[in-house]
C-alpha cells in the first residue's frame, strides 16, 4: 500500500483500507493527468473520471486541485526516501560516494519513470514558499540530512544540512536542465551533475 499523504494536506484522512486504496487511485489518475494535460488544465473533475470514483469521493479528500497536487508531491517524497532506503541497504557505510550516487540514480530513475513528476516532483508549480519549512527542497534536503546521517554513522548537524540543502538546490537546477536538453536527461550534463555533488560534498563528508 503507498503511504497515505500528511494529514494536513487532506480533508479526511483515510482509515479502512477500501478509502486508502481509492485515495491512491485518484492520486494515480491525478499523475497520469498532469502528464496528458499539464498542471494549468488539471481539473478535480477529470481526475474522478479516470480514476473511476463520484467527483464528491475527490472533494471529501482535497478541496481543489492545488491540495491534490500537494498530497501527490509528499506521496513523490516518501517514494523518494523509501527508494533511497532500500538503495542504502545495499551500500557499506564506510564510502560516501556510493550513497551520494543513490540518491541522484534514485531521483533519476523517478524523472524517468514515475507519472506526472516532471511537473509535480516534490512540490506543486507555483512562486516560491514564504516559509523554509513549506520549501519542497527544504523537505527533501531534510529527509536527504535524516537518511545520509543514519546510514553513514554522521551528526546530523547545522553544517551538514546546509551543505545538503545546497547541493539539491543545485542538483534540482541541473537536473531540469539536462532534461530540458534531453527528454531522457543528457548525459553529459547528468555526469557533470554527479562531478558537483562529489566536489562539493566533500568538504563536509571527506
Amino acid at each position: 500500500m503507498d503511504p497515505v499523504p500528511p494529514a494536513h494536506s487532506l480533508r479526511r484522512t483515510p482509515i479502512q483500507q477500501r478509502s486508502a486504496d481509492r485515495l491512491a487511485r485518484i492520486l494515480d489518475a491525478c499523475a497520469e493527468l498532469l502528464d496528458e494535460t499539464g498542471y494549468e488544465n488539471l481539473s478535480t473533475r477529470a481526475v474522478a473520471q479516470r480514476a473511476g470514483v463520484p467527483i464528491g469521493s475527490v472533494y471529501r479528500f482535497f478541496g481543489n486541485k492545488r491540495a491534490m497536487a500537494t498530497a501527490l508531491a509528499h506521496r513523490n517524497l516518501d517514494r523518494y526516501a523509501d527508494g533511497i532506503a532500500n538503495r542504502l541497504a545495499a551500500l557499506p557505510a564506510t564510502h560516501w560516494r556510493p550513497v551520494v550516487d543513490a540518491v541522484l540514480d534514485e531521483y533519476l530513475a523517478m524523472k524517468r519513470g514515475v507519472p506526472g513528476f516532471a511537473l509535480v516532483d516534490f512540490g506543486v508549480p507555483a512562486p516560491p514558499a514564504d516559509d523554509a519549512a513549506s520549501d519542497p527542497n527544504h523537505q527533501v534536503a531534510a529527509r536527504l540530512t535524516e537518511l545520509l546521517s543514519a546510514h553513514l554513522g554522521l551528526t546530523p548537524d547545522a553544517a551538514l544540512e546546509r551543505a545538503v540543502l545546497v547541493a539539491v538546490e543545485a542538483t534540482d537546477a541541473l537536473i531540469q536542465l539536462a532534461f530540458r536538453t534531453d527528454p531522457a536527461g543528457d548525459p553529459g550534463i547528468v555526469a557533470e551533475t554527479r562531478a558537483m555533488m562529489h566536489a562539493y560534498l566533500a568538504r563536509v563528508l571527506d
